[in-house]
């Protein structure tokens, strides 16, 4: 099992520094829709808990 997931992080890296190689531009988009989908959900639960204080 350990070495199925060593297995399965070398490739995962190798494919997003393939990626990053081959296509620097969508590679850069696909991580600014990365950090937009985090910012929303951060600002969703910050709107949520504020809803709940009131």
């Amino acid at each position: 099992m350990v070495q199925a997931k060593k297995i399965a992080f070398y490739l995962i890296t190798v494919f997003v520094l393939y990626t990053i190689i081959a296509s620097p531009e969508r590679a850069a988009e696909l991580v600014q829709v990365g950090f937009e989908g985090i910012s929303s959900a951060a600002q969703s639960v910050g709107d949520f808990m504020s809803a709940l204080v009131k």
